[in-house]
């Protein structure tokens, strides 16, 4: 005969449905912070040292979904903010300068600390819509190294960088008209001729 299981037994597959059900959640995030480290795996389009980050954490933050939200919403208003103080910046230099044509010491040494937060509007501009990652200058990077307590940085970079750069803007071959697989750098290479 047959056997039937006791009443009290659950079924095996009703048991994993209902750890299923308990698996994911998306109430919370989870944010790890790392000190910023010259980076050795990324090539900047200017010159001068990558970015990059410790090998391991050095502290953690949870939010809820909304703190998160209201967090990236002010972190992103600030830099906007700095976006648009440099833009300031720029737009004086350039009044002081004529286009640039015409040499100005008045130009030249201003700073961001001359463009005043009254001049920026940065609440009717909608945060969403106009933020976006920026290449950082030589400078900024550089600073943002010492800030981190980055206290020498790998010249060696610098070079390597440049020479990835350079040979960038090297790419195809020679060929006109036909391909010489014998001379084009591209067949030699295995790949199509371009």
């Amino acid at each position: 005969p047959l056997c039937a299981l006791p009443a009290a037994a659950t079924s095996i597959l009703k048991r994993q449905k209902q750890l299923r059900r308990k698996s994911v959640r998306f109430d919370q995030v989870t944010v790890y912070y790392f000190a910023r480290r010259q980076g050795f795996t990324s090539v900047p389009s200017q010159g001068g040292s990558s970015l990059g980050m410790a090998q391991r954490h050095n502290s953690v933050r949870r939010y809820t979904l909304c703190e998160f939200a209201q967090e990236q919403e002010v972190n992103h208003r600030e830099i906007l903010r700095e976006h648009l103080k440099e833009e300031k910046l720029h737009a004086k230099k350039m009044k002081l300068t004529k286009n640039g044509t015409v040499e100005s010491e008045e130009a030249d040494g201003l700073t961001l600390e001359d463009v005043s937060d009254d001049d920026i509007d940065v609440e009717n501009v909608e945060v969403d819509d106009y933020f976006f990652l920026q290449p950082l200058p030589t400078k900024r990077r550089r600073a943002l190294l010492r800030a981190s307590g980055v206290h020498r940085i790998d010249a060696e970079e610098k070079q390597e960088l440049r020479a990835i750069r350079l040979s960038r803007e090297e790419c195809g071959c020679d060929c006109r008209l036909y391909c010489d697989p014998e001379a084009c750098a591209c067949s030699q290479a295995g790949i199509k001729c371009q």
